[in-house]
């Protein structure tokens, strides 16, 4: 049997822990390294698919530019105008079809106030939304008073916008003209 003597002058030092510790360091720096690595790779192809789509998007892109530059360039033809005109006719056509003017008129009926007669009436279709010229004729003031507050009191007229005001002197017509323009809400 042999027995361990340290004949040295100077006491046996261990370096075990400092070894230890270093293994422990070494290896949490592998686990980070390694979970590093793996989050550049799926950032790295997760960039990879968004570059493809977007490449993909741009090419479609310029497709339908190129499409929508030949059909402008086919529609400023003298051929083809034609068919422009015909179309937005047939859309206003569709357009004021899609409106219930009985019931518009329904609607005028009941918000003019007594004393007030229609002269003139002109409904205009923009996109969906009908705006409509009035001239009506008034027998007083009162009268006018009445018709420009039950217009903006009704739920089917808005945007009440007054243009002008006449009053006649010629025997026979309307004391007071007015001209005003409403948006029909009931479309």
């Amino acid at each position: 049997m042999y027995v361990r003597l340290n004949l040295a002058t100077n006491p046996l030092i261990s370096h075990r822990r400092f070894f230890a510790g270093a293994a422990a360091l070494g290896a949490v720096g592998l686990l980070f390294l390694a979970g590093l690595g793996w989050r550049f790779y799926t950032l790295r192809k997760a960039d990879e698919s968004f570059r493809a789509r977007s490449s993909k998007v741009q090419q479609q892109l310029a497709a339908v530019t190129k499409q929508r530059d030949e059909l402008e360039q086919y529609f400023a033809q003298q051929q083809a105008a034609g068919f422009q005109e015909r179309a937005k006719f047939v859309v206003g056509v569709l357009q004021s079809r899609g409106i219930n003017w009985t019931q518009m008129f329904m609607d005028l009926e009941k918000t003019l106030p007594p004393g007030v007669h229609v002269l003139h009436i002109e409904p205009k279709l923009d996109k969906g939304t009908v705006s409509v010229h009035f001239v009506v004729g008034a027998t007083t003031q009162e009268a006018k008073l009445k018709l420009l507050k039950a217009f903006e009191d009704s739920p089917s007229f808005a945007h009440v916008e007054l243009i002008s005001e006449r009053v006649e002197t010629q025997p026979g017509l309307d004391p007071l003209t007015i001209e005003f323009e409403a948006v029909y809400a009931n479309s």
